[in-house]
């Protein structure tokens, strides 16, 4: 059973504080924020980690740390799900979670607290189930500024950002039936020296944030060039280089019925009110990574104390498309004591790169404001150590 629950800001104070056994200080959360801001060695503190006998387990979501601590021994993957859960369900009931939503929204969150957590103990996480006991309003708050930019909005949230109370509402005002569906996925790309991709992964998700009242069903379709491993339905493509997408793993709803899956690659369900994972897949064939990135260090003729490193970025998406918010980031040795970047003066000029170099924890990043597809980008560093540079040691 998990003996206290909060939610931190970035600065470390206490927003949401539930102290549900007493067998853990009250001071656990300044506790916690210590040793989690200042881990070892400047790395990222891990999901769980013990500190005098207390098990602390937390996830960071919207800028803020929800935590739990335990005395128990429980299952971390199963808390740490649950802390997850917590977090779609104040998404779903006060439109985004957020410092600023939390403290606008305090009185719901801890009604959906007690709802959720009962002496210790995990309840129903189901955002349906909680809302014949919810019965505070939520109050609206405005997407990041960095959403508005990105969607061209210019004042209010957008309809993913609103609570699942306004479709449920008996005055009559409520909001229009909705749903969103969104494909997120995560690309992971191993290159050799010479730039080739040697590795490549793709793990995905489909995710569905439903406003429909009364959850009528629906049908989701997918593309009809979808095969799942060897498709009995497809047995001269499967292994082939075709343009068909493998997926190697997937796993779907218990909800949602398959029965006309493999005949015209639709799902069928019954969505619940609030925003859940409808797939998750895996897949290593079949794509093109939508960027190349190679690097070289070569000794500086001038200093042995110096070292030069070229890194060479192409996009090759499209040449009408373009990315934003692209982040590089090289992780230098230990033995690295400064670092000094040269770019393309139009691009700094025009406030479309900038790079950082984080003396603490050796990482430089190379950001981009704006990427553009068929092009290539090239920064030059000089690396300033403490020993010698021998051409045969490996960066790391």
């Amino acid at each position: 059973m998990l003996s206290q629950f909060y939610i931190l800001s970035a600065r470390g104070d206490v927003i949401i504080r539930r102290d549900y056994l007493g067998n853990v200080p009250k001071n656990s959360a300044e506790t916690f924020f210590r040793n989690a801001k200042f881990w070892k060695e400047g790395d990222e503190a891990p999901p769980v980690f013990n500190i005098d006998g207390v098990t602390y387990l937390h996830v960071k979501d919207g800028g803020v740390e929800v935590v739990a601590t335990t005395r128990a021994n429980m299952s971390p993957s199963f808390v740490l799900e649950f802390l997850r859960r917590i977090c779609t369900i104040i998404k779903d009931y006060c439109g985004m979670l957020s410092e600023d939503a939390i403290r606008k929204n305090f009185v719901l969150v801890y009604e959906l607290l007690d709802e959720v957590i009962d002496y210790g103990y995990p309840q129903s996480t189901s955002t349906d189930a909680l809302k014949m006991f919810v019965l505070n309003e939520p109050s609206p708050v405005a997407p990041p500024a960095g959403i508005n930019q990105m969607f061209g909005l210019h004042k209010g949230p957008t309809g993913v950002f609103k609570s699942v109370l306004d479709t449920n509402r008996t005055d009559g005002k409520g909001g229009r039936d909705e749903i969103f569906v969104d494909v997120v996925e995560r690309l992971t790309c191993t290159f050799n020296a010479t730039g080739t991709m040697s590795q490549a992964q793709v793990d995905g998700a489909i995710q569905v944030k439903s406003y429909l009242t009364g959850n009528p069903p629906i049908k989701i379709k997918l593309n009809d060039d979808l095969i799942i491993g060897a498709c009995p339905l497809h047995p001269q493509i499967s292994g082939s280089n075709s343009c068909f997408i493998n997926l190697h793993f997937w796993a779907s709803l218990q909800v949602a019925n398959l029965d006309s899956f493999d005949i015209d690659r639709t799902i069928s369900l019954k969505p619940a009110e609030g925003e859940f994972a409808l797939m998750n897949y895996r897949t290593s064939t079949g794509f093109k990574p939508p960027f190349r990135l190679t690097c070289s260090v070569d000794s500086d003729p001038n200093s042995p104390l110096k070292a030069i490193m070229i890194i060479k970025l192409w996009c090759e998406i499209p040449s009408d498309k373009s990315t934003s918010g692209l982040e590089v980031e090289v992780p230098t040795p230990r033995y690295v004591q400064r670092v000094h970047c040269d770019l393309d003066s139009k691009a700094v000029a025009a406030q479309q790169q900038s790079w950082d170099y984080n003396e603490k924890t050796h990482m430089l990043k190379w950001k981009f404001k704006k990427c553009s597809g068929g092009q290539e980008f090239t920064m030059r560093s000089r690396l300033t150590l403490e020993k010698p540079f021998v051409p045969s040691l490996r960066t790391e």
